[in-house]
């Protein structure tokens, strides 16, 4: 069914007088939600931002209370207008959110049954070892682009079912509602009036067919997931309802744009076109390529995924991507771990007052290794300590060891797309650091370019709802928009061959 226009569904009540030219970008992230007042300039006009509980029932179990999501939400798109945001400029709603993580709701009160589980939480590992066992991998793989892990929602929507008394039963007689997280937060500000997904947060469930971009019954039936009690999947950029009863906020905004985060930077980073690619430098790093209307499988260890649809008739856009665990959290380990350093900012001066890392090489494995290893067993490793060893050649080894994981990733990447990579469009906490910059710029003997706008997922998320209401006309107008902060080129050509064979022969060793 064609969706209802935005004036359909209850625009045209604003003045047409006034200029709406504002988005809001909710950006619910896995501690907190931010909310983002963004022009058709990509000025930042008023943020604001909120934490919430992070739940862990046993070890290796996470949760979040999907109702202190919500107020999270609600408080700070209300504070976002309490700055002095005219709300009548408000053109749409656009959604970024953390991706994996499900929960279940009853459809009547809007209440849900269950913390919702987290990307994080491994409850469901034994569950994906029986798959794997019983010769599903090669089906999930096939189907999905995705790995059978419990880092994807689908045994965690298994979980709920199987869990919750009476859910199952109650989601099979359509009582009840699943989703990801921009489900639960459609639903919320339509007033139950829309239940949605977009393909780029369909395509990390794990039941979900990449090629006819739909539900999959083969997978539906695997893990016992009723039709009924999920979402629509529809485009990520287009009007999925507007806003009735939220405290705060005017009814009749179009929520009109949805991605799941990293697939909104790298919309957020410009990345239109096949051989893009962006690496964001969180906790982890996650490095995405895009690869245009082309579904390319893998052969070295990084996913395939649903990039975006930028509306109801145009084709799936894909990308592929690459999971790096720890990258700012090493960064985080010699802080709190080991007391080299006061804060996190401290690791680019003192990895600076050494030219080198004096042969140290540390593998930052702590919770295992992502792509293209995927080695879930492997632990941390620091080899070629000798007395001469300081902490500012930890520090330095540190920054290496997260620049040499992404350039394993691109490199993978290259591989499987068979060209050339033009450049490497970074953000995150992590892009501010110049020296773990020009880093990556010498491994990867290609430009690393910074925008000034560094919320990208943020941004991402104003972009495609910008486009659904007219804000923004087209992808090009978007890449104007787009503004460079820093260009970093190859400074030392001989650097990757100096260290990666050293790095090489560590990673086999952790």
């Amino acid at each position: 069914m064609e969706p209802a226009s935005a004036e359909a569904l209850g625009c045209a009540s604003f003045p047409p007088e006034m200029a709406r030219d504002v988005v809001l970008a909710i950006d619910q992230g896995t501690t907190g939600t931010t909310v983002l007042a963004v022009d058709s300039k990509l000025q930042v006009i008023a943020r604001s931002n909120r934490e919430f509980r992070q739940i862990y029932p046993k070890p290796g179990w996470v949760e979040h209370d999907l109702t202190e999501i919500w107020q999270s939400a609600g408080a700070t798109l209300s504070e976002v207008l309490e700055a002095g945001l005219d709300p009548q400029r408000i053109a749409a709603i656009g959604i970024t959110n953390q991706r994996e993580t499900v929960g279940l709701w009853d459809r009547k009160t809007h209440v849900p049954i269950h913390n919702a589980i987290v990307w994080q939480c491994r409850r469901t590992a034994e569950r994906c070892a029986q798959l794997e066992a019983a010769g599903k991998k090669e089906l999930v793989r096939h189907k999905t682009g995705l790995v059978l892990d419990p880092y994807f929602s689908g045994t965690k929507a298994e979980w709920l079912l199987d869990h919750v008394p009476g859910a199952r039963a109650r989601a099979e007689n359509g009582e009840l509602a699943l989703g990801t997280i921009d489900t639960f937060l459609v639903w919320q500000l339509t007033g139950g009036k829309s239940h949605v997904t977009d393909v780029s947060n369909a395509s990390r469930t794990m039941l979900f067919d990449l090629e006819a971009a739909d539900w999959d019954d083969q997978l539906l039936d695997m893990l016992r997931v009723p039709r009924a009690v999920l979402p629509e999947v529809r485009s990520s950029s287009e009007v999925y309802g507007v806003t009735k009863g939220v405290p705060g906020i005017p009814d009749g905004i179009p929520i009109a744009g949805i991605a799941g985060d990293q697939q909104a930077a790298l919309f957020g980073q410009a990345c239109f076109d096949p051989g893009d690619v962006k690496c964001t430098y969180g906790t982890g790093a996650f490095v995405l390529i895009n690869t245009g209307p082309k579904l390319v499988r893998s052969t070295h260890g990084v996913l395939s995924t649903a990039a975006w649809k930028l509306g109801p008739k145009a084709p799936v856009e894909y990308a592929m991507e690459g999971s790096v665990f720890i990258a700012g959290a090493a960064v985080q380990w010699l802080r709190d771990g080991l007391g080299i350093i006061e804060k996190s900012s401290d690791v680019e001066a003192l990895a600076a007052s050494v030219p080198d890392s004096g042969d140290v090489v540390f593998v930052p494995a702590l919770v295992g290794l992502g792509a293209p290893h995927w080695k879930p067993a492997a632990r941390g490793l620091i080899a070629g300590i000798t007395r001469d060893t300081t902490r500012a050649h930890l520090a330095r080894a540190t920054l290496e060891g997260i620049a040499l994981q992404v350039h394993e990733v691109v490199q993978s990447m290259k591989s499987d797309a068979g060209g050339q990579i033009r450049s490497l469009r970074v953000d995150g906490g992590a892009a501010a650091n110049d020296l773990l910059m020009q880093m990556q710029a010498d491994l990867l003997g290609q430009s690393v370019i910074r925008p000034k706008m560094i919320e990208t997922t943020a941004a991402g998320a104003a972009f495609l709802a910008g486009l659904a209401v007219g804000l923004f006309k087209s992808k090009d107008e978007i890449r104007e928009a787009w503004q460079e902060d820093r260009h970093f080129q190859r400074k030392d050509a001989a650097y990757a061959e100096r260290i990666l064979a050293k790095w090489k022969g560590a990673v086999a060793k952790a």
